[in-house]
Order: structure tokens, then C-alpha cells, then sequence
């Protein structure tokens, strides 16, 4: 557990458990010209503490909004699930553990989470990074206790999705076996039933260069991707019980794809008017 450790210890990665970022003077230059053009914008990034996690079932998207809500506000997204994939496809020693692990819909162990987890603040605390957007961890109540201990997280937006709508997504990502980027070739129209909304989800189609270069994912099987649904929703609950007894937990239903449920989240999240007014300035 040398990593846990090594995560436990304030003095490793100060930088991230700090309630206040720090802003580049290039970024203050811009937020300053913004607020001298919109006297009433309110910059979040002096004004909220992004220490954030996004909870989620596999496939329901945790990565695209993350990361794009990591552009908008200049905090480090880190995926798990992407320090997961690079270890995977490298020769470490964990790597064939964990594709063993992967390829059966288990969940990582803590152990080597933390592992994996506390290599990347290391490497971010030597690129001077602040702050964070957390994807796919917590993953279980013990992380999320473990985490609750050595910072305090600001919110937890939880993406929700219908399991028909997921298990169809998980089986169209493919990924371009050259420059590592993730698409999605499911067309989706999921009709309303049971009191559900119908829901519709373009593709997300390469460009002319990637589209010959497309693989698909060892664990997106229709029985693996079922499993870890399963093995979600078993681990879950507890972590969501956790951060909504501290009333941190938001709940988000994703109304469709990306055109959709994208303005809709930033609007959740009061972050709307700020994304027209950076939009301005870009």
C-alpha cells in the first residue's frame, strides 16, 4: 500500500487539497478584461473551489462532460478509467493483472487505484497543477472515505442514464488505434416506455482519418459491459448515500446526447452565463 500512503501524506501533494487555485497571470489578464466588458460576471474559478467528482455508470459519459467542463474552467481532469487504459497498454507490471481484472467487468482494487492515482498527482504536482475534476473515483465507499480524510470535496454531480440507453452506447465506442481518441457509432432512438422519456443520441463519427483505424474495446461485449452495470450499481449506492447525507450529491438525468445535455448541465451547474461570457472573450 506504499501508494496509499504516499496519497495520505499532505506534504506529497499539497497542491491538491488547497481550498483556493491559482490563477497564471495570462489568466488573470483574461478574466479581467471579461469583467471590464460584463460589469456583472462573477469569474468561478476566483469564486467556487473546484474539488469535484463525477459519479456515473460505465459508458454514461463521466469523461465527455468532465473534460469539457475542465477546458471551460482550467481544472485538471483526471480519469481513472484513462489511468486504468494507459497502464494497460503499457508493460508495466500492472498491466497484466489488470487486463485480466478488465476483461472480466471486475472493479480495479483500491490498492491499485490508489497506485495508479497517486503517480498521476506526482506528475501534476511537478506541472505546478491545482485542484481537480475527479472521474470514476470514488468508486466505493472505502475510497470515498479514504478521499474524505485528506480533502473536502466541493460537489458531486451524479450522471444518470437508462440502462437500455447505456448498454447501447458502451457497444458502439470505439477507439482510433492511432491516435488513441474515443468515437461512438450507435445511432440511438430509445422509445418511451414504462414511464420513461423516449431519448435520441447521434453518433459520434470519426473524422476520414481515424475511420479506418477503429478497434473496439476487449471489455465492450454485451456480457462484460451487463456486468459492470451489475458490479456499479452494487458499489454505488453507498457512495451516493455518502455525499448526499453531506449535501454534496447532485443528481443530473442526462435528457439525450451532447447537443442536449450539455447546456442543460452547465445550467445546473450556474455555469451557463459563464461559458457565453468566456466564449466572448476566446
Amino acid at each position: 500500500m506504499a501508494a496509499l500512503t504516499r496519497l495520505l501524506k499532505p506534504s506529497s501533494i499539497s497542491f491538491l487539497f488547497t481550498r483556493s487555485l491559482s490563477t497564471t497571470t495570462t489568466a488573470a489578464a483574461v478574466i479581467s478584461d471579461i469583467e471590464s466588458e460584463h460589469p456583472n460576471f462573477s469569474d468561478p474559478k476566483s469564486s467556487r473551489n473546484f474539488q469535484w467528482v463525477f459519479l456515473g455508470c460505465p459508458g454514461v459519459g463521466k469523461g465527455t462532460y468532465a473534460s469539457r467542463l475542465s477546458n471551460l474552467l482550467g481544472v485538471p481532469h483526471i480519469a481513472t478509467g484513462d489511468l486504468v487504459r494507459e497502464e494497460l497498454s503499457s508493460s508495466g507490471p500492472l498491466s497484466h493483472q489488470l487486463a485480466e481484472i478488465v476483461n472480466q467487468g471486475k472493479l480495479v482494487s483500491d490498492e491499485i487505484i490508489f497506485n495508479l492515482l497517486s503517480k498521476r498527482l506526482e506528475v501534476g504536482e511537478s506541472k505546478g497543477e491545482s485542484g481537480f475534476i475527479l472521474d470514476g473515483f470514488p468508486r466505493t465507499i472505502r475510497q470515498a472515505e479514504i478521499l474524505d480524510e485528506v480533502t473536502e470535496i466541493d460537489l458531486v454531480v451524479n450522471l444518470k442514464l437508462r440502462e437500455d440507453v447505456l448498454v447501447e452506447k458502451c457497444l458502439g465506442r470505439r477507439i482510433c488505434s492511432q491516435c488513441g481518441k474515443g468515437f461512438n457509432v450507435a445511432s440511438i432512438n430509445a422509445k418511451a416506455e414504462n414511464g420513461r422519456p423516449g431519448m435520441s443520441m447521434a453518433p459520434l463519427l470519426p473524422p476520414q482519418h481515424c475511420a479506418s483505424k477503429l478497434i473496439t474495446r476487449a471489455d465492450d461485449t454485451e456480457q462484460v459491459v451487463k456486468e459492470r452495470l451489475r458490479v456499479y450499481y452494487e458499489k454505488s449506492q453507498p457512495v451516493e448515500d455518502f455525499y448526499k447525507s453531506q449535501g454534496k450529491l447532485m443528481e443530473f438525468d442526462l435528457p439525450g446526447g451532447i447537443p442536449e445535455s450539455w447546456p442543460k448541465l452547465l445550467e445546473a451547474l450556474n455555469l451557463d452565463d459563464y461559458e457565453v461570457k468566456r466564449s466572448a472573450v476566446a
